[in-house]
Parts: structure tokens; C-alpha cells; sequence
């Protein structure tokens, strides 16, 4: 038997007025998933345990099979694992993101999804102007990127706020305050003097493109969690594929190892038949896959409904068929996002998502459709998230 995982990040959500009422996963039209919720196991599930933060971090451990109350140290340290960044006594890593502001307000989260190769640009610049022995920048994917400090660990104190929770309201309002916070806001406003006029951002601003002016701190870890390894906890030899630093972080820290597929991307250009190819070809090697898809989840932050369907449509035609057909009777699967990401808020809440279970075993209960209602209606309900991977790999 083998068996894969589908992420499938930030696809839930909440029901849309201006859509008649229907969420992205109503309104998407996907047969594949439909007809793995008629023949599989569909409810709902609790990724994000009480008093958490809704973070992907916390949610993707749960759905992988760790308690998050007791592994989870921070998201930055994560994704340091993934970068190779080490973390010693007495450093701390913060999230850095390249964000464009407008009118003192935040304008994009993402610098309009600026691409790695400019972002490497921009990073090498902030070290040349900002870093020293105990301020470094280190370079990530996208827009997404890495400040380890050494000697400030008050800086853990400071009060942050991910740049994707506050779209178009006043920066001002939400730079880190509270004890520890002075080094963060210097650093975040000295970066605007260093990319303001970089080449990188008169060539954006050439071609209309949104320039990264600024970064932006946040999510700061002191330490790399001490996560079981996978193989251990459940028996399996397991592999990961995803276009984004905080999945792979994760990946490596419970011993799995990590595909490098060209084309696999954090957005709608992200390339899906290469990566569910490349995924089914290492189960010659592997017990598991895991494969994770963050488009729906960057769609979501964007506010966009048609390029949140896309992506999930995008994901039942590429990805799902080949799953369906896929060695039959040989594959046990778990599909389901890790956490809602509405329209509406533009950020992750902490809400139960929807899954199946699909694959010898498992049989319907219920379930016209892949959907958050449809799964409701099962009456099946998961109250601890982290235990789903369980009822994945039991033996019969």
C-alpha cells in the first residue's frame, strides 16, 4: 500500500454573498474531487488547537500527524530548517518580508509576488547597508525571506503583525510594539532608504510593477523544534514536495525527504502536472507523498475569488484525476486544506476544514461533494486534527 497527502492550502472558506452564498470550494467545478468524496470518507477536522495562532506552521503540523500544543516553537525557525539558516544559543530568526506600502498604508504583502531572482537582489543590498556581525539577511523564495539576529533575544518579546492580516490599512498602526520592538521598527525603516531607488525597484516601477519598498518583520523564533522523525512515529518512509519554505522546513524536520520539481511555484504558475508527476514517480521509493499546493492559500490572501477557483480547479484537473487513477486499490489518500483562508478577512482563521479519506478502507458516508457544507452534513468531526494521519496509515 502506499499513500499520499494533498494540501491543499487555504481552500476553504467562508460562503460568498456577492456568489450567492457559495464558498470557492462550491463554487469550483471539480468532478474528481466530487467523485472522491462519493466514494471516499468526508468530514471535518480541527487543525488549529485552542488559543493558536491560525498559522500554516501549526495547521500543516496537526494535518501531518504532530500535536502542535507540543512541537510547534515558531514559524521563522521553520523555515530556517528549510533555508539551511542554523539557529545558535543566543540568535533569533524573524520572517522578513519585501512588501510595497502606498500612502502609508499596506499595499501588497507580497510586493506583488515579486520573483527570487530580484528578491535575491534586494536582500544583498539590505546586508551591504543594514547587516553586521549580529544582523544578517538571508535570502528565501518570492517574497518571503529570513533576519537572524544575534544578541537581541528581547526581540521575541516585541508585539508583531503579519503584513497579510493588515491589507490597505496604516503601517503605522501595526509596527512591532512592546518590549523588544526598537530594533525591528529601525531595521524596517532603514530598509526603505536602501530600496527605494535599487534598480531592481526603477525597473519595476518602469514596467508597472509593484516595488518592494520596504520589509517587513515578523514571526520570530528562538529555536528549532525537536520534532520526532516521521518514519519512527508512523512506520512509513515519506518524501515532500511544495514551492514554499515553510512545508519544506517542516518536511525536513521530520526526516522526509524533500523533491526538488522543477516549476513548482507558490502560485497559479505553479506548474501541476509536474508536480503530482513527479510525486506519484517517488512512490517507487517512498511509502508516502505529501504534496503541498499553496495557490489557493496566496489567492485567498489576495482577495481574489475567480483566481481562488482557478486554482482550486486546477488542482481537481491536474492533480486529483491522476490520483484517482493512479495504481487502483494501491493508494490510500488524505486530501483537505490545512486551514480556511476567506475572502473576506484575506488571512487564515481558525475554523475546522473539511478532508476525505480516500482508498481501500475506506468507504462514502455520506458525501455528494467536496465541499465545507457536504462535509458538515457526514456528522464526522475530528476534534484533534493531528490525529487524522492515524485513520490514514492504520493497518486494516
Amino acid at each position: 500500500m502506499k499513500y499520499c497527502v494533498l494540501i491543499m492550502d487555504g481552500s476553504a472558506g467562508w460562503p460568498l454573498p456577492e456568489r450567492d452564498g457559495k464558498t470557492c470550494l462550491e463554487l469550483a467545478v471539480t468532478p474528481n474531487l466530487d467523485a472522491m468524496a462519493n466514494e471516499g470518507m468526508v468530514g471535518l477536522a480541527n487543525t488549529i488547537p485552542k488559543d493558536m495562532e491560525p498559522s500554516s506552521a501549526s495547521a500543516c503540523m496537526s494535518l501531518l500527524g504532530y500535536d502542535p500544543k507540543v512541537y510547534y516553537k515558531g514559524r521563522a525557525a521553520i523555515e530556517a530548517v528549510s533555508m539551511g539558516v542554523p539557529i545558535t544559543e543566543g540568535e533569533v530568526v524573524f520572517r522578513c518580508n519585501l512588501v510595497s506600502t502606498k500612502d502609508g498604508r499596506m499595499n501588497s504583502y507580497c510586493a506583488g509576488h515579486i520573483g527570487t531572482n530580484e528578491a535575491a537582489e534586494l536582500i544583498k543590498a539590505l546586508n551591504e547597508a543594514l547587516g553586521r556581525n549580529d544582523v544578517i539577511f538571508y535570502t528565501g523564495v518570492s517574497y518571503r525571506h529570513l533576519l537572524k539576529l544575534k544578541g537581541h533575544t528581547d526581540t521575541l518579546e516585541a508585539n508583531c503583525t503579519p503584513p497579510h492580516d493588515i491589507s490597505g490599512e496604516f503601517i503605522e498602526d501595526f509596527l512591532p510594539r512592546g518590549r523588544g520592538s526598537r530594533l525591528l521598527k529601525e531595521l524596517m525603516h532603514a530598509s526603505r532608504a536602501v530600496l527605494k531607488e535599487h534598480p531592481i525597484n526603477t525597473l519595476r516601477r518602469s514596467v508597472g510593477d509593484l516595488t518592494a519598498d520596504m520589509i517587513w518583520l515578523f514571526w520570530g523564533s528562538g529555536r528549532i523544534p525537536d520534532i520526532p522523525v516521521f518514519l519512527k512515529s508512523y512506520g512509513l518512509s515519506a518524501a515532500l514536495t511544495s514551492g514554499v519554505d515553510l512545508l519544506r522546513g517542516l518536511g525536513r524536520m521530520m526526516g522526509m525527504d524533500i523533491l526538488e520539481i522543477p516549476g513548482v511555484t507558490d502560485g497559479l504558475d505553479n506548474d501541476f502536472q509536474k508536480q503530482i508527476s513527479g510525486a506519484l514517480e517517488s512512490l517507487n521509493y517512498y511509502d508516502m507523498v505529501v504534496v503541498h499546493i499553496e495557490a489557493p492559500d496566496e489567492a485567498g490572501h489576495a482577495g481574489s475569488i475567480d483566481e481562488k477557483i482557478e486554482a482550486i480547479q486546477f488542482i481537481d484537473r491536474d492533480v486529483i484525476r491522476r490520483l484517482r487513477i493512479y495504481n487502483p486499490g494501491k493508494l490510500r489518500l488524505l486530501v483537505m486544506p490545512d486551514h480556511p483562508t476567506p475572502i473576506e478577512t484575506r488571512t487564515h482563521v481558525a475554523e475546522p476544514v473539511p478532508f476525505v479519506l480516500w482508498g481501500k478502507g475506506f468507504v462514502n458516508n455520506g458525501a455528494e461533494r467536496f465541499t465545507e457544507l457536504e462535509a458538515k452534513k457526514t456528522g464526522l468531526f475530528i476534534q484533534n486534527g493531528y490525529n487524522i494521519m492515524s485513520m490514514l496509515v492504520a493497518r486494516e
